[in-house]
């Protein structure tokens, strides 16, 4: 029988080399199911250190993207530096990195020279458009995915400009897909005994992101529209003290929310029959929304369709989501010690197992894990790496 483990991914190893978001977001989630992953960083530590805002001295950046995870300080430029990495490959199940393509291979850590050393390994690639194609020695970051697949196109208003997402939607979902190819290449390797190499880019996600209106386009030529925040019964409100958001999109949503409000009169009136229906027109409902939400409260408007379970939530500004009861309820914000912060608020939950937990922990400082790894994985004596130290070739915190 094998021996019980706490955390789902508990027992792998993940080597990051990740920089900014995508990367380091992926080996985030490998982080919060119980993986040990080893945050790769410079002497002078990984640069995002110093990103804002910044917390009692600690950036709020930094830490979400890297709380609970192991910090080994090493210096890549020297062949010591190189060899030490090497040897962790070796005891490692996964080694990922988002540098642009073609610099890992320069730096000596391709995919061939992993696979030499551990046939086992997984290495995920993050990259701003790809391991191949014309775009691929091309720079990008979140917002270039956003404008690329066509996305920013349709955010915003008719008569206005395109619209960027303020979160980094595509660093997001691409971490995710590296981090879902990633546990399918786990369980693949369960069967082949071997490890593989995989691709995911920002240009990809945006690609992603749009694939209904391109589908649309590239199949009959159709043209996708800016719709705002919506329209009719899919829409966003103005209440007399805020905003609100409606989503009642389906025939079940339509026939609660006229006996919510009680128009008996359009329950069944043919006009508002199908989706398609309503959407036509969809000035008529407007006309009776408007002034309904702006007699009400955001409190009051929300509750009362609530009751109905007509699909609505208040717009929230920061402060209103920060409040929100379901931040602490469903742990999606997690308050942990900090070495430089005290305390500070990290990444929670996004995953509920119904018998395995997450795992939490705090960000480390630079080096804080350097001898640990070096001690427990690689079985370094505390001499030969006081000297690594001395050389310049790690930091120990």
């Amino acid at each position: 029988m094998l021996p019980q483990k706490k955390y789902p991914l508990e027992g792998l190893r993940v080597l990051d080399l990740g920089r900014y978001q995508a990367g380091p977001r992926c080996a985030l989630m490998f982080a919060r199911m119980g993986a040990e992953v080893i945050k790769i960083e410079a002497l002078t530590g990984d640069e995002s250190r110093k990103n804002a805002p910044v917390v009692r001295g600690q950036s709020a950046y930094w830490v979400q993207y890297n709380s609970g995870k192991k910090s080994l300080s090493i210096n890549l430029r020297t062949d010591e530096g190189k060899h030490v990495l090497k040897e962790l490959v070796i005891h490692s199940d996964i080694f990922l990195q988002n540098f642009r393509p073609g610099t890992i291979d320069k730096m000596g850590f391709g995919y061939e020279v992993l696979k030499a050393l551990n046939k086992k390994i997984i290495m995920i690639n993050v990259s701003a458009y790809g391991q191949t194609g014309s775009y691929k020695d091309r720079v990008g970051f979140d917002p270039l995915g956003q404008a690329l697949g066509g996305m920013m196109s349709l955010n915003g208003f008719a008569d206005g400009p395109p619209i960027r997402n303020f979160f980094p939607l595509i660093d997001r979902i691409t971490a995710l897909h590296g981090c879902i190819g990633a546990l399918a290449a786990l369980h693949e390797r369960e069967f082949s005994g071997e490890g593989q190499a995989i691709d995911v880019s920002l240009g990809d996600t945006g690609f992603t992101v749009n694939e209904i209106p391109i589908s649309a386009f590239l199949g009959d030529g159709i043209i996708q529209d800016k719709t705002g925040n919506g329209m009719g019964m899919d829409n966003a409100y103005q209440t007399s003290d805020g905003w609100v958001l409606m989503a009642a999109t389906n025939r079940k949503m339509w026939e609660r929310c006229c006996e919510a409000l009680g128009w008996d009169d359009w329950v069944n009136d043919p006009n508002f029959e199908g989706r398609n229906d309503r959407r036509k027109n969809y000035k008529k409902i407007e006309g009776r929304l408007i002034p309904w939400f702006k007699s009400k409260t955001t409190e009051e408007a929300v509750e009362y369709l609530n009751k109905f379970s007509v699909p609505i939530a208040p717009i929230n500004d920061v402060v209103g989501a920060s409040i929100n009861p379901l931040i602490e309820e469903r742990e999606m914000m997690v308050e942990v010690p900090d070495k430089i912060a005290g305390k500070i608020h990290v990444t929670g939950k996004s995953i509920k197992f119904s018998r395995t937990p997450m795992t939490i922990g705090s960000a480390p400082t630079i080096g804080q894990h350097t001898k640990e790894i070096l001690s427990d994985v690689l079985g370094y004596e505390d001499d030969y790496i006081n000297q690594l130290v001395s050389d310049e070739i790690i930091r120990c915190d």
